[in-house]
């Protein structure tokens, strides 16, 4: 029996929920760091919720973008973990589908397309 499956998303709804997963992986640490800083005019406080949050939305996206939980440590560095993050709404967006290649120890996972999805891979 031959499993059907739906065809990737397009560039438009691909980047319409990466922006959402971004914006829902950032926004509530800034609106939670914005009131620790208003409650107590700490702006490292600040800086540490906002960055803090960052690192666990890094941690849940991970496995399912080919990085690793260990990589939130780049959340909590103010430019780079955005960025990783922005990697990771991108990569998360075409799930069930990867248009990467996957690490070495999920190579045994992963499923190289060929016909109409040629160029991408799915991992069970």
């Amino acid at each position: 029996m031959e499993r059907r499956t739906s065809p990737p998303r397009g560039l438009i709804s691909r980047s319409v929920l990466a922006a959402a997963l971004f914006a829902a992986s950032v926004v509530p640490g800034w609106t939670l760091g914005g009131l620790a800083e208003r409650w107590t005019g700490s702006a490292v406080l600040n800086w540490l919720i906002t960055l803090g949050w960052s690192a666990a939305a890094i941690q849940v996206l991970a496995p399912s973008a080919s990085y690793r939980r260990r990589d939130a440590w780049m959340g909590f560095v103010p430019l780079l973990g955005w960025y990783v993050l922005c990697v990771l709404a991108w990569r998360v967006a075409l799930w069930p589908y990867r248009d990467w290649d996957p690490r070495d120890d999920e190579l045994w996972r992963a499923r190289w397309l060929t016909g109409d999805l040629m160029g991408l891979w799915v991992c069970r």
